[in-house]
């Protein structure tokens, strides 16, 4: 049997549900790709990312909403694994679902964030703001990869 290092869909999933950071590629207007990491939560196989709504990657979603998003851990080149996803993302209106969404982030980040009173002022005023959430809708494109499988001896 060959090996293979994509995962099934549950498994690309399990993997985005358990990433801490990704990387969320927007494009400009003359179509060039931008990419940036992001802090994110999957829910019911979607990607949500929230933010300061000034932002130019709220921007540009707004003028385009094909995105690409990324994932991916692993030091050694045996250990690599990463999902990769495309699709487009819309903007997610108050409500339930978006409380949900920005309960699950702050569940996630809580830990890692720095307090506001530890903040220069600058930063601080760029994050006391309206916030923006997306929701990333995948196409059925996704890409993945567990370079551990290679050395799995179920595989053989």
């Amino acid at each position: 049997m060959a090996r293979t290092v994509r995962m099934n869909g549950d498994e690309a999933w399990a993997v985005l549900e358990n990433a801490h950071t990704g990387v969320l590629t927007s494009l400009r207007a003359d179509g060039w790709p931008i990419s940036l990491p992001v802090w994110f939560v999957a829910l019911d196989r979607r990607i949500y990312v929230a933010g300061p709504a000034h932002t130019k990657k709220f921007a540009r979603i707004r003028n385009d909403p094909r995105v690409s998003f990324v994932v991916e851990s692993g030091a050694r080149w045996a250990e690599l694994a990463g999902v990769h996803v495309t699709g487009r993302a819309g903007f997610v209106e108050a409500g339930e679902h978006l409380d949900r969404v920005m309960a699950s982030l702050d569940a996630k980040y809580a830990t890692f964030r720095t307090p506001r009173a530890e903040m220069p002022s600058a930063t601080r005023a760029n994050y006391e703001t309206r916030v923006a959430t997306i929701e990333i809708v995948p196409d059925e494109r996704i890409l993945s990869w567990d370079n551990a499988r290679l050395f799995s001896a179920e595989q053989t």
